[in-house]
């Protein structure tokens, strides 16, 4: 394979962080160069600055061994690169054709119009070529994660990029989808084009590397072709350290019922009953739309029970608001971190205290300095990465964001915390911590629910998996007679698999 990309010594710094040190990347024509690492190592910004979103303060960048010029998305389509990012780039009310051909639609030969009949007609073909047969008169927002990815990759196509970036494409897609997505990308490389992959997900990386590059703390520590590593040996390249286990070997003690949920049903959800104990991690598994996020919801008070009844400790409770189910001593690390659990624009310590201000007031004001001295600890306490409890929120890499809000629940001293999907989109080195704390948590008899569509997560973390289909709970299994295979067969009933 011919070298087409080379980023030769990009430095890139903020006050106080070295976000990218002196990193050399190679790209070759018709491969797929993997970039891994933990939250914060530096693997989106040295894509941002390949796509022209950020500006490097040093290096070069080499195409087909000629150096260029990129300082701005524009800069870099015309270069042949272009990035799908986990947020797609569509704008939703335009139809799939607009979305594809935007700034650069087809002028009729006669008059000064687009050519609505030519641009249907060319976006048909760019998504025929990728396999696809996606109807081009639809608006982007009626289409699922997949094929807005798709009209991505067509609109990217349609520029003749030669050198395409994805930055955690696999996010919002189901195991079906992401096989669709691998076939793509296959074809893409079978025509020359260069592809860099970065993804949390260690598994698609042996499935659809070439070569992988680790980068730790700004820095690459390796680059080694994909066959000469296996998973034990990149996440201690990742981390930096031997991670013995991919999960922690904590024994938990089950003891006195905490939580009971009794013939709730609202919405989609019909008769469900469960018990959660001190001591012990419930599992929550099932399909997209199974209603596992549902009845978070209602525990919580973000939605409202139609019938049934909710236990606390043997006190019947009705929380009608988040507020009041906090004040009751239950808190939800919410599968929307970003949009839900946190203000990312406020300070990393006012993130941490909001559930909890009404233990920081001094009369009538609010105790800035006993703020300040709680959100220093829990950010000591969980290792969260931030230079001070005064750094916005939206400066935090993703397993980071999520320490935060789990500090702020430790913050409320609740007695049940739901983590809904809880490592999604976080680095394997994070995934361990929230795995510990997890654990710590239960053993310190705060009643833990976990809802995750990661079956091996289920497995190596939960005591008990209560599975779920259509809004009903279909079967539960304890831990020494879970599989995977038990779990997709209640979880389907025969039916169509789609994990979310």
């Amino acid at each position: 394979m011919s070298a087409l990309l080379r980023l030769e010594g990009i430095c890139k710094h903020y006050p106080g962080v070295r976000a990218l040190d002196e990193v050399t990347v190679e790209l070759c024509s018709g491969e797929v160069h993997c970039i891994v690492g933990e939250n914060g190592a530096g693997k989106s910004t040295l894509i941002k600055i390949l796509s022209g979103a950020l500006h490097r303060d040093r290096g070069e960048i080499l195409i087909n061994g000629a150096r260029v010029t990129i300082d701005s998305p524009t800069d870099a389509l015309r270069q042949g690169v272009a990035v799908i990012y986990q947020d797609f780039k569509l704008v939703p009310e335009l139809s799939v054709a607009e979305n594809i051909f935007l700034g650069k639609e087809p002028i009729q030969e006669t008059m000064p119009f687009i050519d609505y009949a030519s641009m249907h007609r060319n976006a048909r073909a760019q998504l025929l070529q990728l396999g696809e047969e996606i109807d081009t008169t639809l608006a982007v927002s009626t289409l699922s994660a997949a094929q807005q990815q798709i009209v991505e990759i067509a609109k990217a196509l349609s520029q003749r990029v030669r050198i395409l970036a994805f930055d955690e494409p696999s996010a919002a897609l189901t195991e079906r989808e992401l096989l669709k997505l691998f076939a793509i990308i296959r074809r893409l490389t079978s025509e020359g084009v260069g592809i860099m992959y970065i993804s949390h997900r260690l598994d698609e990386i042996f499935e659809i590397g070439d070569r992988v590059t680790v980068i730790r703390d700004g820095r690459v520590v390796n680059t080694s072709p994909i066959i000469t590593v296996n998973k034990k040996s990149l996440i201690q390249l990742m981390v930096g350290r031997k991670l013995e286990d991919e999960f922690p070997n904590v024994a938990l003690t089950r003891s006195e019922e905490i939580l009971r949920v009794e013939n709730i049903s609202a919405g989609i959800l019909r008769n469900i009953n469960f018990s959660l104990h001190r001591g012990e991690i419930l599992g929550f598994a099932g399909l997209v739309g199974a209603g596992r996020t549902e009845i978070a919801r209602i525990i919580f008070g973000a939605d409202v029970k139609e019938t049934g009844s909710i236990f606390l400790r043997g006190k019947e409770i009705s929380p009608r608001s988040p507020r009041e189910a906090i004040d009751v001593g239950i808190g939800l690390l919410t599968e929307n971190r970003n949009r839900l659990g946190l203000i990312t624009e406020m300070k990393v310590g006012e993130n941490i205290s909001l559930s909890s201000l009404n233990g920081l007031l001094k009369g009538p004001f609010l105790d800035k300095v006993k703020e300040v001295q709680t959100a220093r600890r829990f950010v000591h306490q969980l290792h969260i990465k931030t230079p001070d409890v005064n750094e916005s929120v939206e400066n935090l890499s993703g397993g980071n964001r999520q320490k935060v809000i789990l500090a702020r629940w430790l913050a409320t001293k609740s007695k049940v915390l739901i983590f809904d999907e809880p490592t999604a989109g976080i680095d394997v080195g994070a995934k361990y911590e929230i795995y510990v704390l997890m654990k710590k948590l239960a053993q310190d008899g705060v009643g833990v629910i976990m809802i995750s569509s990661d079956l091996p997560e289920l497995l190596g973390l939960c005591d008990r998996i209560i599975v779920m289909h259509d809004g009903r709970i279909t079967g539960e299994l304890d831990r020494d007679a879970a599989t995977q295979e038990k779990i997709m067969a209640l979880a389907t009933l025969e039916g169509d698999v789609r994990w979310s």
